[in-house]
């Protein structure tokens, strides 16, 4: 999407994300249509301050009319790194008094309904970049679940594994651990070509200087480019009632969910020469872990069995794999390409392969 939008002279690689330089529309449009990232943040100023006389003139140069409703809450975050102003708290109380002080002198913009603003300020070595959260909500919530099963896949990641696996709009998905839906409903999004910010709103739909003219015809693009589905190409089952139960509730009301076949069924009863004949395609494995399994002898077993499951039945199949850690397959024969990911407090490993 980034490279689509941007010529890749413009994207830059940073810690923690990737920078590219664009107007409100671009920031509106990556929020809207951008699957992986956890928040956009909206860079408002760069400045050099190693006293707080010179931190506040510059943070009263920068004119956040343009962005905060009169009636928002104010939030912050503070990062130092190697700075004369280290303390967060100071640097944070005093631009937070010249922004209220800059706000109340203005005839400020008040929006319909009282928002929530988050305001970075992140300093290192006497330079200062100061952003806006234009996000609100991170972005792996789409606006679809109403309920979560525990544990719950954040549906970034559920793309992330996706994308590797090569999945596309013309694949079969099996998701035989499915719990409250993430990966059958992120599919299911993708098929239908389903922007994932389309059925949530944004922090930056407060800002003044937000056109909802503009983002109302971004989405009504969105809208006429769906996809209608009717095709069950997504299967989707787990062993637990109340998953299911889940998963049924969070599929109401969205007619894209009409591509999944959902049902209660154990991981070890599927066959996939009964589901798809003759064809090949995805599955995404989500497994118990961490406190889900209380004794590490039941997880290996557990995984030992999954794995002669995935090769018995699955060969051909491009697999995704969930484990709390990649040595958890005891003498693995599954080739998979492994990655280490920070999730819901956890350090898990997500495998990647054809079986």
């Amino acid at each position: 999407m980034l490279t689509a939008r941007f010529p890749q002279n413009n994207l830059k690689l940073i810690d923690g994300g990737i920078e590219f330089k664009g107007r409100i529309s671009d920031c509106a449009a990556m929020n809207l249509n951008l699957r992986s990232p956890s928040r956009i943040l909206f860079r408002i100023g760069r400045f050099k301050a190693d006293s707080f006389e010179k931190l506040e003139k510059k943070i009263r140069a920068i004119d956040f009319a343009l962005f905060l409703p009169e009636n928002c809450t104010l939030n912050f975050s503070v990062t130092a790194r190697k700075s004369r102003l280290y303390h967060s708290d100071a640097i944070a109380e005093r631009c937070e008094a010249i922004i209220l002080n800059q706000m109340e002198s203005m005839a400020a913009f008040t929006a319909d309904k009282a928002s929530a603003q988050t305001v970075y300020i992140r300093a290192d070595r006497d330079e200062f970049h100061i952003s806006l959260d234009s996000t609100g909500d991170l972005l792996f919530k789409r606006g679809i679940k109403e309920k979560v099963t525990p544990a719950p896949l954040r549906e970034n990641l559920a793309f992330a594994m996706l994308f590797r696996a090569g999945f596309s709009t013309t694949d079969i998905l099996i998701d035989p651990m499915c719990g409250s839906g993430t990966f059958s409903l992120e599919a299911a999004m993708i098929k239908a070509g389903i922007p994932p910010g389309l059925f949530r709103s944004f922090a930056f739909e407060s800002w003044p200087s937000f056109s909802p003219k503009a983002f109302a015809h971004l989405k009504k693009q969105a809208e006429e480019n769906r996809v209608k589905l009717s095709e069950k190409q997504i299967f989707a089952s787990d062993i637990d009632h109340q998953a299911v139960a889940v998963m049924q509730q969070n599929m109401a009301n969205h007619d894209f969910c009409q591509t999944i076949d959902l049902c209660q069924k154990d991981f070890f009863s599927i066959d996939p020469a009964v589901i798809c004949p003759g064809k090949k395609g995805v599955i995404m494995l989500n497994p118990p872990y961490g406190k889900r399994l209380e004794e590490k002898n039941g997880a290996k077993t557990l995984y030992r069995e999954i794995e002669k499951k995935l090769l018995s039945d699955f060969k051909g199949w491009r697999l995704g794999l969930i484990l709390p850690l990649k040595e958890a397959l005891p003498n693995p024969l599954l080739k998979l390409r492994w990655k280490p990911v920070f999730h819901g407090g956890l350090n898990i490993f997500t495998g990647i392969g054809t079986i």
